[in-house]
């Protein structure tokens, strides 16, 4: 196949050139997913998944600290449970995976569905559990003492979408859902806000993603919720992409499914009730927040290996005395609780493996040849500086790169990857903060997205569902969210006039193209 000219020397298209394309390169060339037989669905090679196991460690850790504990429920539902909920049945319908033959037979030297296996009926592959795990809910709550129920699940979903990427929209993903179950709405909304403050927190301080918190308009929000809360991110390209949502279900599913409580004064009432996921779609969030033309760069609370240690030698007596004393640094490192792998492979020369460690996205990177060793010495390698811009390639290189006594390279190692997490964070807000705007004229607003690049929008609205449509279908932007009062920037506050109808309106919302 010939390259492409916009291909760099690791195989990995420019951003500027193609931002999807690129976003495949880098997952692909990292190592992190690949697509499977399956049309739609997704192999996570161990490189990737350590990454997903990262952000379930850290997500369970906070949800058990808000008093949530975990359960598992079956991957098949009824079709009669989906059909209870109509708003729900509806939202999914589309992009249910169906079963219907329990059996499989050989037939003419091929392997057939048994037509004698049909099921009395139809199953569905979970595309979200509220429904069969309602049904369960129904056997668990008699009182007000039996709630709060504060349930979660880590889990795979189906949800048979027509047009796929990697990581972001996918045939079957991997998610956490929250199911919780309260005895009034007050605790229940309470409950939704809770959560969304948990996956921002998340976002924020562990994947060093900045977000803008809001709720959904009606048509955007999750089938059969009276109101959903989302946090909505943005990529380095200006797209918003929906990171994690919380949503307030009210009574709707205890209705469906029959679920009742004796309340303090003995009366039946129906339970209040809430969801809320993440998926594996913040492993692509991570990618496209983040990345450069070199590779993946993570932050380190996620990044699986946190240093790597090359020896450097040019023959046998020079390969032992480096290779025994990066294992000895390795050592002095991991009690800081740091991931460290050294990288002694034989047949490489040094600058290949400086390139591989770059493009999966390691931090930092140590380099110990036998100068170092006679100096005492080593060499310290940021993946990343905390400013870059204005910086050619050979400049960047070069700043990127410290030599220090090996000892006081091993204290200060915790302390840099500290410095970088925050580094990241403050770098993706100045990426947002420039490609932001507050817009209040139509023209503008086309001019933004059609000439400047795009990326969030603030404008007033009081349009309908059908004002909505009409905004998206003649720029291809969205309202992502009715931002929280602490999210409105100080230009973006007060009333106005809507954008698009010329009503008055008393708050704007984010719009933006999104994944």
């Amino acid at each position: 196949m010939a390259k492409r000219a916009s291909d760099n020397k690791d195989g990995i298209c420019s951003r500027s050139q193609d931002y999807s394309q690129w976003y495949l390169d880098i997952i692909k060339r990292a190592e992190l997913a690949e697509h499977s037989a399956v049309r739609g669905c997704m192999v996570i090679r161990p490189h990737g998944y350590t990454i997903w196991e990262k952000m379930q460690r850290e997500l369970d850790d906070r949800f058990k600290a808000t008093g949530h504990v975990n359960a598992y429920f079956p991957l098949f539902i009824p079709l009669s449970f989906l059909e209870r909920e109509e708003q729900h049945a509806a939202g999914f319908a589309k992009e249910c995976a169906v079963v219907t033959h329990h059996r499989l037979m050989s037939q003419d030297g091929r392997v057939v569905v048994d037509p004698e296996s049909a099921l009395e009926e139809p199953l569905i592959v979970r595309p979200t559990s509220e429904t069969i795990i309602w049904n369960q809910y129904r056997n668990w709550i008699q009182s007000y003492r039996d709630l709060p129920l504060l349930i979660n699940q880590w889990a795979n979903v189906v949800r048979w979408e027509m047009r796929t990427r990697l990581f972001l929209r996918t045939a079957e993903f991997l998610w956490q859902e929250g199911h919780t179950a309260h005895a009034s709405e007050a605790e229940a909304r309470e409950e939704t806000t809770r959560m969304l403050e948990v996956y921002a927190d998340f976002a924020e301080r562990v994947m060093a993603v900045p977000v803008v918190k809001g709720a959904k308009t009606p048509g955007e929000r999750f089938a059969g919720a009276l109101d959903t809360l989302t946090i909505e991110g943005m990529m380095q390209d200006g797209r918003a992409l929906q990171m994690g949502t919380s949503h307030y279900l009210g009574q709707n599913f205890a209705k469906a499914a029959d679920v009742t409580f004796l309340n303090r004064d003995n009366e039946l009432e129906y339970v209040y009730a809430t969801s809320w996921g993440v998926s594996t779609r913040l492993v692509g969030a991570l990618i496209m927040s983040h990345s450069d033309d070199t590779g993946l760069i993570l932050p380190p609370k996620l990044a699986p290996i946190h240093v790597v240690v090359v020896p450097i030698y040019r023959d046998e007596d020079q390969r032992q005395a480096t290779v025994s004393a990066a294992h000895a640094l390795a050592e002095q490192l991991r009690p800081a609780g740091l991931t460290v792998r050294v990288d002694d492979r034989e047949g490489m020369q040094p600058g290949a493996k400086y390139y591989e460690w770059e493009l999966k996205g390691v931090p930092l990177r140590l380099e110990i040849g036998p100068r170092d060793l006679e100096q005492g010495t080593v060499a310290l390698v940021r993946r990343f500086l905390a400013d870059e811009q204005g910086l050619d390639e050979a400049a960047i290189r070069k700043a990127r790169k410290a030599f220090m006594p090996r000892d006081q390279a091993v204290a200060a190692i915790p302390g840099i990857l500290e410095a970088m997490q925050g580094e990241l964070l403050e770098r993706a807000r100045r990426m947002r903060s420039a490609r932001s705007r507050v817009i209040d004229d139509l023209d503008d607003f086309g001019r933004f997205f059609a000439d400047e690049g795009g990326g969030f929008a603030w404008v007033h609205w009081a349009g309908d569902a059908d004002d909505e449509d009409a905004m998206a279908r003649r720029f291809e932007t969205s309202i992502r969210c009715i931002p929280m009062q602490d999210h409105i920037p100080e230009a973006a506050r007060g009333t106005g006039t809507c954008i698009f109808t010329g009503k008055p309106s008393s708050q704007r919302v984010v719009m933006a193209k999104a994944y």
